[in-house]
């Protein structure tokens, strides 16, 4: 999770963003740092260094950053020591909260960033109502809190990721599996119950987000991740900031479609890429050609993991089950290359330890689709960061969510 590069949120080059109020980008950049002197930060903003005193100046009268004495160097050093800025972590704590059709997780970070606590609960597969999907987020919330030592008003905000089609500026879900319903306004009854300003985004945009401000894509300006779980889904960062389209409904790739009248998705169409590389798809096909249990009496998980112990035993019905859904895998990285051209695309999720789905055949065959440009693909990684990787993508969007309302709108004084 880029535990050896401090800070946190992304590391965006000097000049590339100066439709931002300057003391949100000065802000955001000592976050970014961890500790940065105030010398440097006139530097990477090209502004006067009595701006940056003026400004840095305010942020600390109003909490949110503090001095910090910097370590010295090596060769130690004579006269004052050397003053730089850091974020005063305690001046607001966020939440992150994934609920999926498996598990609920949850975190707790502080202004800085750093994780405080974290919490996991169980829950059996399949849409719920929406009360009984409240209660369980707030049974989840309570519990990290307790964990952190924070009560709920503690809290400045909650992020909140569910899969499906969701409307992040709106906060309504229009499709989820988690939820029975459709057209959910899920950000405002979630608000409601627990008391706090709630901020809700597809999950996959979140893993995105988790990269973005704690991962590898902190320092790169377009990538992709393509979370491979229960379904399939996809967030894309342009020019260090998530894409959602002009709905907010974008980067749907589980739900492009590659086959006319094909195989029925969870979404309710048929011929989406999810239901061939998803885990349903998966066991749907597992199922008729190994003559495995019927998935009602058997957890998903336990005939995936059957299904993997047979293609690795070499069975053939097997191998060619996960040979296919690595197909159908290449054929949709190829078109994200061939629309967006990203820097990097990251393989995340569950399903990344059955590596039949990124084989050297898979990636030959993506390359092969690609515009044969002369140039070599994108690079292709996998990255699997554990239960709460979705939750810590659900804090950034808090914490992003609390700095724009906090600075965004504040009147520059230089």
């Amino acid at each position: 999770m880029g535990e050896g590069t401090p800070g946190c949120g992304p590391l965006i080059p000097p000049l590339s963003e100066t439709a931002r109020p300057l003391r949100q980008q000065i802000f955001e950049r000592v976050r970014a740092a961890g500790l940065i002197p105030r010398v440097q930060l006139a530097r990477e903003l090209s502004v006067s260094p009595a701006s940056v005193t003026t400004l840095t100046s305010e942020l600390i009268e109003a909490g949110f950053l503090e001095e910090v004495q910097a370590p010295r160097g090596a060769e130690g050093g004579r006269g004052r020591p050397a003053v730089a800025l850091g974020v005063r972590a305690a001046a607001h704590h966020v939440a992150g909260i994934k609920l999926s059709d498996r598990e609920h997780t949850a975190v707790i970070v502080d202004f800085a960033g750093k994780r405080i606590a974290g919490e996991a609960i169980a829950r059996q597969p399949g849409p719920m109502e929406l009360a009984g999907l409240l209660e369980a987020t707030e049974t989840l919330l309570n519990r990290v809190c307790a964990k952190a030592g924070l009560a709920r008003g503690d809290l400045s905000a909650v992020g909140l990721g569910v899969p499906g089609f969701v409307d992040c500026p709106t906060g309504i879900v229009h499709w989820s599996p988690v939820l029975a319903d459709r057209h959910v306004p899920l950000a405002a009854a979630v608000a409601g119950r627990l008391g706090l300003p709630v901020h809700v985004d597809n999950d996959a945009n979140l893993v995105t987000l988790a990269e973005l401000w704690f991962g590898v894509g902190r320092r790169l300006s377009d990538f992709a991740v393509v979370t491979i779980e229960h379904g399939l889904g996809m967030g894309f960062v342009l020019n260090h900031r998530i894409y959602r389209g002009a709905r907010g409904l974008g980067m749907e790739l589980g739900h492009t479609k590659v086959q006319l009248d094909g195989a029925l998705c969870r979404c309710g169409q048929r011929g989406c890429l999810e239901a061939y590389v998803a885990d349903y798809a998966l066991v749907r096909e597992a199922q008729t050609a190994l003559n495995l249990p019927n998935r009602e009496t058997q957890a998903v998980g336990a005939l995936l993991e059957s299904l993997y112990d047979h293609a690795k035993a070499g069975n053939a019905a097997a191998r060619s089950i996960f040979h296919r859904a690595g197909r159908y895998l290449a054929l949709g990285l190829s078109n994200v290359v061939n629309l967006f051209d990203p820097e990097l695309i990251i393989l995340s999720g569950e399903r990344m330890r059955f590596d039949y789905l990124y084989a050297k055949e898979t990636l030959a065959e993506m390359e092969a689709m690609i515009l044969n440009t002369g140039r070599p693909m994108p690079r292709v990684e996998t990255h699997a960061w554990g239960d709460l990787l979705w939750a810590h993508g659900a804090a950034a969007l808090a914490l992003q969510e609390v700095t724009e309302g906090l600075l965004g709108q504040t009147r520059d004084l230089c």
